[in-house]
Formats: C-alpha cells, structure tokens, sequence
C-alpha cells in the first residue's frame, strides 16, 4: 500500500463509526469470523478497543491483520482501521 493510499484510505476512515468493539474477552474467533465476514462486505472498517482490554490496540490490530488477510491501515489510541480488497471484483475504495 502505498502513501497516497493509506492518506487516502484514513481520510474516509475518519467520517465511518467501529463497527466492532473489543472488551475484557479480548480476540475471540467469533470476533476474527465477524470481522473478516464485515471486510468482505465494507472493505474499510474500524474497530474500537474498549477500556477494559488490557492488551496492547497495535498487538490485536496485527493479530487481526493476520488472521482476517487484511492491512492495518492505522492505530490512533484505542481505535483499529483496516482494510481489504473485496473478493467480488467491486472496487469500490481504490
């Protein structure tokens, strides 16, 4: 992903609400399934970690890029926006 891209993939990010919030339970595989299954769907999403996780935000925003095949697009406190091409040939971001 290159520079314009992730600028230009954080600008819409800004006007979009998490669609998942992660609490005290942390990663589940019910999360990583819904997250993945909201991906293919949105392509950008952002993700709230609640204050009572204890883990470290940029530590799940790599777990969940991992598992999902998604790119971490930024980590700004507590909140997680990722990205991935969707599987339907619909471009619809980039």
């Amino acid at each position: 992903m290159t520079t314009k891209q992730r600028a230009y993939l954080k600008s819409l990010a800004m006007k979009i609400q998490p669609v998942y919030n992660i609490g005290k339970s942390s990663l589940t595989p019910e999360i990583i399934k819904g997250i993945d299954e909201v991906l293919e769907a949105r392509e950008l999403i952002k993700v709230s970690i609640l204050k009572n996780c204890l883990d470290d935000p940029k530590e799940i925003a790599t777990v969940i890029s991992e598992r999902t095949h998604s790119e971490v697009v930024q980590v700004i406190g507590k909140k997680i926006v990722l990205y991935r091409e969707s599987k339907n040939n619909k471009k619809i971001i980039l």
